[in-house]
Formats: structure tokens, sequence, C-alpha cells
């Protein structure tokens, strides 16, 4: 007797809610001013992780606070935000390595012009940084 179980060839693909790439994004609506929730579905992250990316991420990610500190973003925080998550979820970059590549958009150096070495460099350099930090400050 054959038994009834189906033969896979192979293994199905893993579900993740990084595999998006950006152009997956929606549409950002025409407005001036998003609450953090319309952020958070126009960029397919946690409003908490909004919140934390605000505190290691300044000034690059720094909405508007107004009333009671409820947070205002614009168009320029959105893309940001889908910037940082980019880097971070499908370009595999670690906090303080997208830093770097931030403070290096800022100092004028895009990184399209960059070849992968310079980028690998700017994100251990970030990263060194960051656990220098850490023994100054334990250490």
């Amino acid at each position: 007797m054959q038994d009834s179980i189906p033969k896979i060839d192979r293994a199905p693909e893993p579900v993740s809610r990084h595999n998006k790439s950006d152009s997956d994004f929606p549409p950002i609506p025409e407005k001036h001013y998003f609450s953090i929730g319309e952020v958070a579905r126009l960029c397919r992250v946690e409003r908490h992780v909004l919140g934390h990316w605000e505190q290691e991420f300044l000034p690059h990610l720094a909405p508007d606070k107004r009333r009671s500190n409820r947070r205002y973003y614009r168009h320029q925080d959105i893309l940001m935000v889908r910037k940082i998550r980019t880097l971070l979820y499908e370009q595999s970059y670690t906090v303080p390595g997208v830093k770097a590549h931030l403070a290096g958009e800022i100092d004028g150096e895009k990184d399209h012009n960059r070849d992968p070495y310079r980028q690998l460099v700017a994100q251990m350099i970030g990263e060194l940084e960051a656990l220098l930090a850490d023994l100054k400050k334990h250490g």
C-alpha cells in the first residue's frame, strides 16, 4: 500500500516579515503629517520599533513632537524609516553600521558611489566605535 503523504521536492520558503523589497512598500499618501500607526503600516514595522529607532538614529530620524508628546512624522521621516528598515532587514547592516552609513551620507558621500569594500569598512568602524564606547562605559 502506498502512503498518502505527498512528496515534496524541496522545503517551502521560510515565511519572514523581512523578505519584501523596497518596491513593495505602499505608496505614501500626500499629506503633511502622519501618526506613528500610519508610519508603522507604511514602513512595515511595529510601532515600538519606530520608538526605538528614534532613539538609536537621532538626528537622522527625529519626528516632530507636539502636545502630550505625540509624534508626527513627515514624508522625509517615512523615507528615512524605510531606508533604515532596508539597511537592517534586507542588507543585514548592524545598528552601528547603519549609523555609519547615514553619517557618510550626511558628510556628502553617497553610498551608491562607493565600492563594497568601503561600505564594509564603514560598517566595521561603526561597530568598533560602539564597542569602544561600551568598553569605556563598563570598563
